[in-house]
This record gives C-alpha cells, structure tokens and sequence, in this order.
C-alpha cells in the first residue's frame, strides 16, 4: 500500500532551491522566511480548524501539484473569457505568470505602475515595501502564507493619489494541468483616486489543477476600489483565494463576487473599515454535482462612522454544498457605525447542502447593526401564481430561480460583465430558454 503524500513537505522541499523574484532584498526575504515558517508551523488546514469545519481539503493534499512553470495560452483560448463590448485594459496570467504578448496595462507614468508584481519587485522593490505582505494574514492564514513564501508573480497595480481610472483594468488567470499556481497581486489607490479591477480566473476545460491566489488591496483615504472577483475554473480545478483590504478614512470598498466554476473553492474577503469609509460586499454562487464553495468574510470596523453591507445569495443543485461564514466586529471605539448582512440560499434538490453563519462580535454602543440568513426552496404560491400564468412548472420553477439569482448581478455596474454572466445563467437556470420565449398571459 503506498504512504500517504506529505504535501507540506513536498512543496517545501520542492519550493526551497528556486529561484524567486525579489530574493536580493533582505525586506523581501525576510518576508519569505516569516511566510514559510508560518505555513511550515500550520500545515494544510483541516476540519479540526474551526475555520475549516466544512471544507475539506483532503482531496487537494491527497496529490502534490506541480509548482507552476511558464506556460502559453493562445487567444482563441482566452476568447470566451474577453470582456465583448466593454474596452478594457487587460493583463493575462498563465500558470500565475504574467504574458505581456496578451497584454495592455494602463500607464500611470513615474509615479504609479501596472504590470507583473514580479517586473516591480526588480525594477522598484523600494515601491512595494510599505504595501506587500503587510495586509494578508500570512501568521494565521495557512494558505496566504504558502503563497507569499512561493510568490513568482501577479498583478501589481499601483494608482497615484487623485488618477481616476476610466476603463476597468481585467486581470484573467488561467490555469494547466497538474500546476499549482500562485498568483500574488497587490492593489495601491492612492488617495483620492478611483480604479476598477476585475479577477477573472478560468480554466482549460477538463483540466485539473490547483489556484492559490492572495490579493492585497490598500484603499487610502477618499480613494475608491470596486473589485470583481468571477471564478469560472475547470469543472476539476481547486480555488483557494483571499482578497484583503484595508481601508483608510472615507475610502469605498466596493466587491462583487461570483463563483460558478471549480470542483472545490475557498474564498477568504477580509477588510478593515476606517473612519467614515465604505465596504459593500456582494456574492452570488451557482453550483451543481459535486462542487464544493466556501465564502468566509470578515468585515472589522476599526473606527467610528463606517457602513458597510453585505449580501451574497446561493442556488444549490445535485449534491453540491456551500458554506457561508459572514463576520462583522465592531471594536469598542467604532461609534455610529451601521452594518447590515445577509445570506440567501435557494436548494434545488434534496441532497444539496448548506451551512450559514452570520456572525456580530458588537463591542460598541451606539451602532446600527443587523443580520439574516435564509436556507429554503422555491415559493409555492408564487409557483401557483405562474402556473396560473399558464407556465408550465418546468418554465415557472426556472424563471423564479434565475430572477432569485439575477437580483445579485443587477448591481454590478459594469453592463459587459452583468450581461455575460446573465447569459450563462441563462444557459444554466433557465435551461437554454431565453427570457423573451416566458411570456405570461
């Protein structure tokens, strides 16, 4: 009978002789080591961690990845993902690795960047200092430390104070076979600026890797962020992610969320809200068979005056699970500050699965503070109302399942991104029908 895999020891040892960028900075390796000794002391997470009680990451540690090597994609492949009637800047990632060749990053000039992480680690490491590592919890987080003590590249985007970005800047990760890829991207708006990223992650179809992304965002005083995160994956892709923010006084946090791809995906959102800032979080998650999604948010109100909303809905079918953990504290000094969550699950099936935690740690007084989950099936007097209609139950059971679904996409601002993904719910909930074909009498 052969052992077990010891995944940690295998990355470690297959990790420790390469050649990284940023390596002849003492600053980066020191973050390096404090990254490695941290995952090396954790491990690979298991349900016995609270954080993880209902993920299971046996699946991914049950084989080792190979670390990620470059690769080449063509356009054709990357065709599907492409934002149709949206201009946008765009910058591509194989395997983690940048490729200029299908690039277009914006220029900011001399006193911002848009490119590799790993060409800003080379050409102006002293840039990235007060900004990299310092945001991602790489002392208590397993996974962020794994990717930080490996990190090759990413996206670096750094916006100086007062730039408004017009066109949404479209970072597409593709993953290959048997690769563990570990995209680090670091995000900078400077005060008073605004700026539009979206995280696209997909898959060669079929393919069966292992994503490992960390996303660290500094959203400085009056600046605003809207981010996207759309996980397509592989239908046999593993989607390990973290975005991690922090907020300075009046700052906008703005994330949309979608997860639709992937056989097993965690996805870790913290932010820290300053005074008078902004964080609205959105997130939608459409899953089937045997995919597993995790959503763990933590919103930490800091200081007084912030607000912040949060709504993420799920459809469930066959024998998926989902997993919900939404967390809002409220330290003592954080007076007047208004929070509100909610998680709405709709289950398909009777074997689909889902657990929700909602989750208030208040220790202020004068605050505004809600929360809610639901977990059901469809409404049987609206079905009657449809089938009233004239709709058969097929057709009506749909249209309440896409509308349930849509309401999450009809605040994203960008119309290309709410469109394609409409589409595919289309094809998904509504069966190939199209909207205009359900006439009600």
């Amino acid at each position: 009978m052969d052992s077990p895999i010891d995944a940690k020891r295998v990355y470690l040892e297959a990790m420790a002789g390469a050649a990284l960028p940023g390596q002849a900075h003492a600053w980066v390796q020191a973050l390096r080591d404090r990254a490695r000794t941290s995952f090396d002391a954790i491990g690979f997470p298991t349900t016995r961690h609270e954080d993880w009680k209902y993920t299971n990451l046996a699946s991914v540690v049950r084989q080792a990845f190979q670390p990620a090597l470059a690769a080449t994609v063509t356009r054709e492949q990357l065709s599907a993902s492409l934002l149709t009637g949206q201009t946008a800047h765009q910058l591509v990632f194989v395997n983690g690795r940048y490729n200029a060749a299908l690039s277009n990053p914006p220029s900011f000039g001399k006193n911002g960047f848009a490119g590799s992480l790993a060409e800003a680690l080379a050409t102006s490491p002293d840039r990235l200092s007060a900004y990299l590592g310092q945001v991602a919890p790489i002392d208590k987080h397993p996974l962020a430390a794994l990717n930080t003590a490996f990190l090759v590249d990413g996206a670096c985007i750094h916006v100086p104070a007062g730039t408004v970005v017009e066109q949404p800047i479209h970072l597409v990760y593709v993953g290959t076979n048997d690769a563990l890829a570990q995209p680090h991207n670091l995000i900078v708006a400077e005060a008073g600026s605004q700026v539009t990223v979206i995280e696209h992650y997909i898959g060669i179809d079929g393919a069966r890797y292992f994503t490992n992304a960390v996303t660290e965002a500094v959203v400085e005083r009056g600046a605003t962020l809207e981010h996207y995160r759309l996980q397509q994956e592989s239908a046999q892709g593993f989607h390990v992610g973290g975005v991690y923010v922090r907020q300075d006084s009046t700052s906008r946090f703005v994330s949309h969320a979608v997860d639709i791809g992937g056989l097993l995906v965690r996805n870790d959102l913290r932010t820290v809200v300053a005074d008078s800032a902004e964080c609205l979080l959105d997130g939608l998650y459409v899953i089937a068979g045997r995919q597993h999604v995790d959503n763990h948010t933590l919103i930490d109100h800091a200081q007084p005056r912030g607000v912040s909303r949060e709504h993420y809905k799920g459809v469930l079918e066959g024998r998926s699970r989902a997993v919900f953990n939404g967390r809002v504290i409220v330290q003592p000094n954080a007076q007047r500050i208004d929070a509100q969550q909610l998680n709405n699950n709709l289950l398909l099936s009777e074997d689909a699965e889902v657990d929700t935690k909602p989750e208030f740690e208040i220790y202020a007084d004068d605050v505004k503070c809600g929360h809610g989950a639901t977990v059901g099936q469809l409404d049987p007097d609206e079905l009657f109302y449809l089938r009233s209609r004239a709709l058969d139950e097929a057709a009506a059971r749909d249209l309440l399942t896409f509308a349930f679904a849509e309401d999450i996409l009809r605040r994203f601002r960008l119309a290309p991104i709410r469109q394609a993904l409409e589409q595919t719910l289309t094809t998904r909930l509504l069966h190939g029908r199209q909207l205009k074909e359900i006439e009600l009498i």
